[in-house]
């Protein structure tokens, strides 16, 4: 038993840190779009780490990846809009800021939007309540940067379920509420045990007990039979990308 005891203690010594990313799923996000604006210019992301640090005055704390078109907008005006997206938020809104650069694409092209007293850019469409920040402090995290913001207006649109990244991750993964008119029950569903397929671009599964009713593909459609014009409702992709889900 001894031996035991400090067999142990010797992996302890040189393993002192032992990280389990699956506890990470267990921290609870939201969605949200982050705009800005810069030179005239506007922006906007999906980022699901935003939250309240201060209460008086009322502080928010946003994390950007530094690679991201809108953390250079954010570092040159020091304006943040926020826009908690509400449950009802579809796929495809997602990937238009999630999945396309700014750089390439006009994101606001089509979506409902208000200019805020700073000048910064708030998205409407598909939002439970909305924040204009002013930054005061930023925090470099070596891929990202934290910016603190003081809270200058904000608004609650409508008073509904903001949508958390749980929920976004089922909704990739296909599933469906049982009130939701795309839900089947297995016990009555003929495809339940076909393949399901991933993109290889933004991790959205194809359900063929789901289908994609949004596109025009019916639940209980088989992936070969998908028509080849079809794209991943999030990114964009063609049918290509998707791979089998092993």
């Amino acid at each position: 038993m001894r031996g035991g005891i400090i067999y142990i203690l010797n992996i302890c010594k040189y393993n002192k840190f032992m990280i389990d990313n699956k506890a990470f799923y267990k921290l609870s996000y939201g969605l949200y779009v982050i705009s800005s604006i810069s030179g005239g210019k506007k922006n906007g992301q999906i980022a699901n780490t935003v939250f309240q640090i201060t209460s008086d005055p009322a502080r928010i704390a946003v994390s950007i990846n530094k690679q991201n078109l809108t953390h250079e907008y954010i570092k040159n005006s020091k304006l943040i809009g926020v826009s908690t997206l509400s449950i009802e938020t579809p796929l495809e809104f997602v990937g238009k800021f999630g999945f396309k650069s700014g750089r390439t694409t006009d994101k606001f092209s089509g979506v409902s939007y208000k200019t805020g007293e700073s000048g910064v850019p708030i998205v409407l469409d598909n939002t439970a309540s909305w924040f204009e920040l002013k930054v005061e402090k930023e925090i470099d995290i070596d891929t990202h940067t934290v910016f603190i913001g003081k809270v200058l207006n904000s608004e609650l649109i409508k008073d509904i379920d903001p949508m958390t990244y749980a929920y976004y991750q089922d909704v990739k993964r296909g599933k469906s509420p049982q009130t939701s008119p795309t839900h089947i029950a297995n016990k009555n569903n003929p495809v339940k045990d076909m393949p399901k397929y991933q993109c290889s671009v933004c991790g959205y599964i194809y359900d063929p007990a789901v289908g994609d009713p949004d596109s025009g593909i019916e639940p209980g459609t088989l992936f070969e039979n998908v028509p080849n014009s079809w794209e991943c409702p999030v990114c964009g992709v063609s049918k290509g990308k998707f791979k089998p889900l092993v």
